[in-house]
């Protein structure tokens, strides 16, 4: 007998997805990430829920309207994670015209079957706060919904979730080899020893690595379905005060998103180019930045340059090659591909996927493998994610509820707790009565009864994993601050 249902390989949103949906329905369930759980593509996106605007050009209505069925879905389990947040798009006839941006805004607000999120309207700059960071040539915009997330955030709770339903999330383990018969026998490292698993059924989710796995560790010939798609991105300091983000057309006729981030400052992006070569080496090329700037610095009075990005970072989207020619005409579809042999264990490779449709694409996952297993209904659509037990709109009612019970916190620090761990603060904060309960004190309000909690339940391990996936708060970190947390954590694992 295998000791488990279901390997899956990749630790990033669909990877934790199919984890989570699979132990939910009772599977025995093992997910291996090489790394830190969202440490490549997953923690590197715009951090958009939405639709997908600019697939209507290309005529991708099925992948737009399942990711508009998706947006209030996932709203509603995580929002402490995900928020609504308004776009305002300025009308530059140069790109296209008001009457076409309005038709696709139609098209997009009766596609997404809203109960929610309010619909399109139009905008006169001239006497609305959206235009004042714009400049004078910019006169008339649309605004319309969509929601930001904390991407990398999204990853962990779904990994949470599904080790709470029973599976073992096993981090910082590598795949070396998988040898296929009747089940799955996989030859694991994790810090230097060699271990082996068995599984009955394997899931390649490894996104950017997919083929990577296919070929070194499945030893399977590579198949012509993978393109690696670079995306970057930057962050500057805030460009303007209002909580709306905007969506520019650039002259290539893509599109760039200007959106609050983390309070004080501004994230900008995205490219797409052609990426290849190891996506655990991806970097932001100054002629990406240089990009970014230019479209902004098109729109705004506030010029910027590549001098002015605090942070910018880069992520490699793993595309299923459908022929096209130029990255930013690949659908952004997913294909799974079953490989069912007689005789020998099944193999399901995922390929492409947004983080919109995460949710979705796990569900179809375990869908296609369930003539393998007991009968399982579908449940994730209902279900809220570790700390989301709340409604929709009750953000700012459990901040005040968190301000009442620890009236030490600041409203700065209340307002980042509830906003990582929802109605799960009190598992961080616990009995404290006073600030100094939480113990040492990191820097931008981390302390250590925060940091012992992500060692603990959400398998951070280093200051990295705490300060740019676990959270933002490396935006605020210097190099000291940085080593003191590191050293803490090193002598916290023992």
């Amino acid at each position: 007998m295998a000791d488990f249902d279901l390997a899956v390989i990749g630790g990033g949103i669909n990877g934790t997805g199919i984890a989570r949906d699979a132990a939910g329905r009772g599977l025995r369930v093992v997910l291996f990430e090489q790394n830190d759980l969202a440490s490549g593509t997953s923690s590197a996106s715009s951090k958009l829920i939405h639709g997908g605007l600019r697939y209507l050009e290309h005529r991708e209505f099925h992948l737009v309207r399942a990711a508009l069925a998706e947006r209030e879905t996932l709203l509603r389990a995580a929002p402490h994670l995900i928020r609504p947040l308004r776009f305002v798009l300025p009308v530059n006839p140069a790109r296209r015209s008001a009457l076409l941006l309005r038709l696709g805004l139609l098209l997009y607000d009766w596609m997404g079957r809203r109960r929610i999120l309010p619909g399109t309207r139009e905008l006169d700059l001239s006497n609305d706060e959206a235009g004042h960071p714009l400049r004078d040539i910019f006169q008339q915009a649309y605004e319309y919904s969509d929601c930001f997330a904390d991407d990398a955030r999204l990853v962990v709770l779904n990994a949470v979730d599904a080790a709470e339903r029973g599976a073992v999330i096993r981090t910082r383990t590598r795949c070396a080899r998988a040898e296929r018969g009747d089940i799955w026998q996989l030859i694991v490292n994790a810090r230097g020893k060699r271990d082996v698993v068995t599984a009955r059924v394997l899931v390649n989710a490894a996104g950017a690595w997919v083929e990577t796995v296919a070929e070194s560790v499945l030893r399977r010939p590579a198949q012509p379905h993978l393109r690696l798609d670079q995306g970057s991105h930057i962050v500057v300091r805030r460009l303007y005060d209002h909580d709306r983000a905007y969506i520019l057309q650039a002259a290539d006729r893509r599109v760039v998103f200007a959106i609050p981030f983390e309070r004080d400052f501004t994230l900008i992006g995205t490219t797409d180019r052609s990426f290849s070569g190891s996506p655990a080496a991806v970097t932001p090329t100054a002629e990406e930045i240089d990009y970014l700037c230019g479209v902004v610095n098109e729109y705004f009075r506030t010029s910027i340059g590549a001098a002015d990005a605090v942070w910018a970072y880069a992520g490699v989207r793993s595309l299923y090659d459908d022929g096209a020619g130029k990255p930013q005409d690949i659908g952004r579809e997913y294909a799974l591909i079953l490989d069912e042999r007689s005789g020998e264990a099944p193999l399901l490779t995922v390929y492409g996927g947004k983080i919109t449709t995460y949710r979705r694409l796990a569900e179809e996952v375990v869908d296609r493998l369930a003539h393998f297993f007991p009968p399982s209904r579908r449940w994730s659509a209902t279900s809220p994610l570790p700390g989301g037990d709340f409604p929709y709109d009750g953000i700012e009612a459990l901040i005040r509820r968190t301000l009442a019970r620890w009236p030490f916190l600041t409203d700065a620090h209340a307002r980042r707790l509830v906003g990582a761990y929802g109605t799960r603060v009190e598992n961080v904060l616990q009995d404290a009565a006073r600030l100094d309960d939480l113990g040492q004190r990191f820097g931008a309000n981390l302390t250590a009864a925060e940091v012992r909690y992500l060692m603990e339940k959400e398998w951070a391990q280093t200051a990295d994993d705490v300060l740019w996936r676990r959270s933002k708060l490396g935006l605020w970190f210097s190099p000291p601050q940085h080593s003191t947390l590191e050293n803490f954590m090193a002598r916290s694992r023992g």
